[in-house]
This record gives C-alpha cells, sequence and structure tokens, in this order.
C-alpha cells in the first residue's frame, strides 16, 4: 500500500459501517529508529505537511516526525480552521493565495475529504480610519490578483441578513473588505490527511516522542551543525532537524543554540450549539476583535485576538466569555439566546512583524517554520511545499525568503498587523 490510499466503492463504504468492521489505520506505529535524513518536531499541519511533501515531491522518505503528545493536539487542533489570502503586504498575499490554491486541491490530492467550504470572508469597517485600511488593503490584493473589493452596508446585509447594520448601532458598520475566496475547512481532517499520506509513502509518525535537547556539533550558532536530537525515547541522529512547534518554537530553537524573536500568547475561542444554517461569510472586525463562522454542523465558532499577556496556558477564562459574547451581540443582536457549548484556548508565537520564521538558521542543518501567530493553519499546505523545497534543494524559495530569520538584524521586516491583529 505504500504511495498508494485505498479507495472504496460506495458499497464497501456503507457494508463496512454497518457491520462494524475494523477500518485500516491512517498510519502506523514503528520503533524509534537511531538515525533518519530528516527529523521534523512537531505534528501539526506544517509538520506534517513538510513530510508530505518532502516525500511526494522531492522523494525523501526516510524522515521522522516526533510529537510529544498527539498528531493535531496542539495548534492545529486548537484552531477555528478559517482560510484566507487577502492580506496587506505583496509578501504575504502571495504566500497565503499559494496556500488557499493547495487547499482548494487537497482533498484530491491527498485522496481524503478535507471538508473544505468556500464561504467567502467578510472584515468589518466601522470608522473612517479602518474603512481607509480596508481600501488600501484590496488595491494591494487586486495587484496581486487576489479577488477583494470593499463593499458598502447594503451588500453587508444582502450577504448576513441578521447583521446589525443600521446607523443606530453602537458600532456602525461602514463597510467590509470582500474576499470571496475565503472559507472555512475542517483541521482534524487536513491533519490526518497529510498523516495517511505521509506514512504511506514511508515516513515514520512517532506520537508520545517529546524532544529533550538538540545535539549540535562544533559550536553553537556560529560554525555549528546539527547532529541529531534527545528523546523521552532515545537519541536519533539526523543531519537535518526542522522545528515546527508553533507555540512551544522558542523554547525548541533555544535547544539548538538559536534565539528567536517570538513571545507565546493564548487564543481563546468558543462554540455554540448547532443551529439552522444562516451564516455563510466568516465575518470578522478588528475594532471589537471579534470573529464568527459557522460550520457545517451549526455551530457559530467565535473567536478573539490573542490574551493580553504572554502565557502558556490553554485554559479558557470568563473574562474572554463575556467580553466575546458582548461584542458578538453588538454585530447579531439576534443570537442572544444562543447557548455556549465549549471554550478552548490555543499557543500563539507571535513575532515581532505578525509575519512567520521560515528557512535555516545560523546551526547548520537546523531549519524553522515558527512565528504563526493566529494564522498558523491557513499557512499549513504552503509551508510545508516550500520548507521541503528548502530542505531537499539546500536553497530558500523565493516565496519564504522574505521570512527569514535575518530579516530581524538587517532591519526588513514584514509588517502584517494590518491584516493579521486580529487574526482572522
Amino acid at each position: 500500500m505504500k504511495g498508494k490510499a485505498p479507495r472504496y466503492s460506495a458499497w464497501s463504504l456503507a457494508r463496512r459501517g454497518v457491520s462494524g468492521a475494523d477500518w485500516p489505520r491512517a498510519f502506523r506505529a514503528h520503533e524509534l529508529q537511531p538515525t533518519y535524513d530528516v527529523i521534523i518536531i512537531g505534528g501539526g499541519v506544517h509538520g506534517l505537511a513538510t513530510a508530505h511533501y518532502l516525500a511526494a515531491n522531492h522523494g525523501i522518505t526516510n524522515v521522522a516526525v516526533l510529537e510529544k503528545g498527539y498528531i493535531g493536539g496542539g495548534g492545529s487542533g486548537r484552531n477555528t480552521a478559517i482560510l484566507r489570502s487577502n492580506y496587506l503586504t505583496p509578501e504575504g498575499i502571495a504566500f497565503y493565495d499559494r496556500s488557499l490554491t493547495l487547499y482548494r486541491h487537497l482533498a484530491a490530492d491527498l485522496n481524503f475529504n478535507v471538508m473544505f467550504s468556500r464561504r467567502g470572508h467578510l472584515t468589518l469597517a466601522h470608522n473612517d480610519a479602518s474603512l481607509r485600511t480596508m481600501r488600501w488593503r484590496a488595491e494591494v490584493n487586486k495587484l496581486s490578483g487576489v479577488d477583494s473589493e470593499v463593499i458598502d452596508p447594503s451588500e453587508i446585509a444582502a450577504l448576513v441578513p441578521r447583521m446589525d447594520v443600521s446607523a443606530d448601532a453602537r458600532y456602525p458598520i461602514l463597510g467590509a473588505l470582500w474576499h470571496p475566496p475565503g472559507g472555512i475547512i475542517r483541521h482534524d481532517a487536513v491533519v490526518w490527511g497529510y498523516a495517511r499520506s505521509a506514512d504511506r509513502r514511508g515516513v515514520h509518525i512517532h506520537q508520545n516522542t517529546e524532544v529533550t535537547g538538540i545535539d549540535v556539533a562544533g559550536g553553537r550558532v556560529t560554525g555549528g551543525r546539527v547532529t541529531g536530537v534527545r528523546t523521552t525515547r532515545g537519541p536519533v541522529s539526523a543531519p537535518v532537524v526542522v522545528n515546527a512547534t508553533a507555540g512551544w518554537s522558542s523554547l525548541i530553537s533555544d535547544m539548538a543554540g538559536v534565539a528567536m524573536p517570538v513571545h507565546t500568547f493564548p487564543l481563546q475561542a468558543a462554540v455554540t450549539e448547532p443551529v439552522q444554517p444562516f451564516l455563510e461569510p466568516v465575518v470578522v472586525s478588528g475594532t471589537l476583535h471579534v470573529y464568527v463562522s459557522q460550520t457545517d454542523r451549526g455551530e457559530l465558532v467565535f473567536g478573539a485576538s490573542v490574551d493580553p499577556f504572554a502565557s502558556y496556558s490553554t485554559r479558557g477564562s470568563l473574562e474572554f466569555i463575556e467580553g466575546l459574547a458582548g461584542h458578538v451581540l453588538e454585530l447579531m443582536p439576534s443570537l442572544h439566546s444562543l447557548r455556549l457549548l465549549r471554550q478552548w484556548a490555543g499557543l500563539c508565537d507571535m513575532t515581532p512583524d505578525y509575519s512567520p520564521i521560515m528557512g535555516p538558521t545560523p546551526v547548520d542543518g537546523f531549519y524553522v517554520d515558527v512565528g504563526w501567530g493566529t494564522y498558523g493553519f491557513k499557512a499549513g499546505p504552503v509551508s510545508g511545499e516550500q520548507m521541503a523545497a528548502c530542505i531537499a534543494t539546500g536553497t530558500t524559495p523565493e516565496l519564504i525568503a522574505p521570512f527569514a530569520l535575518s530579516r530581524f538584524a538587517a532591519g526588513h521586516l514584514v509588517g502584517e498587523k494590518g491584516a493579521a491583529a486580529v487574526g482572522h
């Protein structure tokens, strides 16, 4: 079965569902080998996508993905899986638009239903300054070939009838940036699809395997070269180690002696009981620091900006829910009777310019795919594709060159805060 996923007829799927027959494992358990060609730390969408594209695009299959818990148990399983490419900088727009293209074809590429749903994406403007920013973003998007335009309140009301677009609203809506290609996807399906595909190409996925140290020969940073990692299951050698650990990225990079300009903040979200579908687009308000979308099952998913303090906590707070509910009701008062089912938090690795850090580091063989803040899931496919190319060819692809670690020392920042401050 290596390299090829099984295909089932409609009848065989129904028979297996009724009979309770055993399904084949999505990926296999392996003994931890003493050496690999590439070690990827982090079993989320970025790590698994990198492993997949190393094998699928470059034939590098002696790869280990090391995850301290279970795959998708970190940021990949704690996000709200909103997809878009209407960013502010030309570098960011090109990067995220490539990811959105990969997402649209991912189900066919992986032979796995990742449940991509194109809904459109609305970023609301409540004041003149926000409206100017929306127009700015729309023009930059158009110049980059991305479908994006500013629409007025009447057009917003046609897209979201339950939205309060009246002049009497506490935060009147003056317009919005409308991005038709945006949408949502099932994050767990993406993770499992990449894991299954990587496994069938020979990649070893090791859960419950925590990295406790990174070995560097020849001195750390200057002149150093990575030689392997130490784990809770023993040491493993490899000439290439990739850090794809999101909120834990600065701790892992410290093990190799590479300092990261990253701070970790919790990002909270919540979901309601399911109701009849009524909300097609994803709705974001930067002024209110809130966003909302509706899943295919009818649940409303809410979120806000990161917590105002650095922390590794993944617990929700009452303060967050109270503020979030109030802001959502200011946008759509008719939701007042909905009940919240649960809330959670994920960890976001924030950089000073709200853009990622990707590519090689001063330690030879040590690569990073970190600094994703609140928008890492959108970039999973393109990050995996480009990081795999970087590792396989030894050269940095043009698409990720602007996101090099060296940009901070050189002062070449990629300022995405204007399009990523709320994060969705």
